[in-house]
């Protein structure tokens, strides 16, 4: 094996043990759904009705909404895989709908702490900077709470 190969098993490894890392870059990826649906919706989309206002009012509340499902997917599929319940008797179960509307409705009541927060200072700082770099700054002070309420709450270690 040679020092590449022992460095990507590393990084993999500690892809594995460490749940935050792979939150952000869930997160990471969510940022970018969050940037780009901001921009189109901000330039294209409801340029006529935030146009007056010079502020993504609209157009972020698509973007957060968007990401949050972005999010949710990858974190439930990746982030806590390990505590979402798919295996029984060594076989695959199908994923109740019930179930997934359940753990979306959690993910979504503990993460709205931070998508608030990311609302408010997006608009906040929108005033003196660029309303995409406003956003970014706002996703990275949301992303701690997140993290710590999906990882107490939405998808917490069972008990066997």
């Amino acid at each position: 094996m040679n020092g590449l190969q022992r460095t990507v098993l590393w990084a993999l490894g500690l892809l594995e043990r460490y749940r935050y890392i792979k939150f952000g870059i869930v997160g990471a990826s969510g940022t970018v759904v969050n940037l780009a649906v901001l921009h189109f919706g901000h330039e294209f989309l409801f340029n006529e009705i935030e146009s007056g206002y010079n502020k993504p009012y609209f157009s972020l509340v698509l973007a957060i909404a968007l990401a949050t499902l972005n999010n949710f997917t990858w974190n439930r599929l990746w982030t806590w895989s390990d505590r979402v319940k798919t295996l029984e008797a060594g076989e695959v179960q199908p994923v109740s709908l019930r179930l997934l509307g359940m753990e979306f409705g959690q993910y979504v009541t503990a993460s709205a702490f931070g998508s608030g927060m990311q609302y408010v200072l997006t608009l906040l700082l929108s005033g003196s900077m660029d309303y995409r770099l406003a956003n970014i700054i706002a996703i990275l002070a949301a992303s701690v709470s997140n993290f710590l309420a999906n990882d107490r709450w939405t998808f917490k270690r069972h008990r066997d």
